[in-house]
């Protein structure tokens, strides 16, 4: 199975893989709008693979050019114009982390647009999350940009023995990870700063599956939990002991989604 890399309008990378209904997905923040290369395009296409046997997923990077001020649902807006250009019925989304923010602002904005969605280490607003991205946020700022994606990283982890050594992989891979700098994504975690969709859940009507795990360092459990409850009509998926990232490596995940999206 190959991937097709393309653009969409405002520069939105894509990758595509698999046949069947189309599953689009949001990821979460990366250093700026590009497709990924290297081992990250490698990490990325292997989670999207699972889903590609049953599906033809597309993972849809946000548009570029984002100026100063723009907002989750500015961003939503350009997903909604750019999935009603390529597809002509409702379709299903998963976002990740940011992409969650922005796909749950998508799916109470353009109701038309998404048929489900998924949610996979996103709620409503951010928890810990928020300060964690400040922090980052004001070291790159400061010009230290080794220590912004090591702290990045570390809260991404489950337990101290794991947030020590990803503290130690986000120092050492920021070089890598850096790409063209770091003006986009300071924009979208400015965005999602002031991101808070409390007061529109009961306005998303599609089915909604909320996945996370009771370690995760961006969110509480209580805020997946509200987020499940809040929408007309939400599944919560809460695992134990597991991380913001490590919900995407559970084997029984592909299968919980997808069956939930089959049905």
């Amino acid at each position: 199975m190959e991937a097709s890399d393309e653009t969409w309008d405002s520069g939105m990378a894509c990758m595509r893989l698999g046949s069947g209904a189309p599953l689009v997905l949001l990821p979460g923040l990366s250093s700026d709008h590009r497709a990924p290369k290297g081992f990250d395009r490698k990490a990325q296409l292997g989670a999207m693979a699972p889903y590609a046997a049953r599906r033809e997923v597309w993972w849809v990077n946000r548009p570029a050019g984002l100026a100063a001020g723009t907002t989750i649902a500015d961003l939503a807006r350009a997903y909604a114009t750019a999935l009603r250009a390529r597809f002509d019925v409702p379709v299903d989304v998963m976002g990740t982390s940011t992409g969650g923010s922005i796909a749950l602002q998508l799916a109470a904005d353009y109701p038309d647009v998404v048929r489900r969605l998924v949610l996979i280490s996103s709620a409503h607003r951010l928890g810990p999350g928020r300060r964690v991205q400040r922090d980052a946020a004001a070291e790159v700022r400061a010009g230290r940009p080794r220590r912004a994606m090591a702290g990045l990283a570390a809260a991404t982890a489950a337990h101290g023995w794991s947030r020590r050594l990803l503290w130690v992989a986000g120092w050492l891979l920021e070089p890598a990870m850096r790409g063209d700098g770091y003006d986009d994504m300071l924009i979208v975690i400015d965005a999602e700063d002031r991101f808070d969709l409390s007061d529109r859940l009961a306005d998303i009507r599609c089915p909604v599956l909320v996945v996370g795990g009771d370690r995760d360092g961006f969110y509480s459990p209580d805020l997946f939990a509200k987020t499940a409850d809040g929408v007309a009509n939400g599944r919560l998926a809460l695992y134990p002991g597991v991380g913001h990232v490590g919900v995407m490596r559970i084997e029984q995940l592909p299968g919980d989604v997808l069956d939930f999206l089959d049905h």
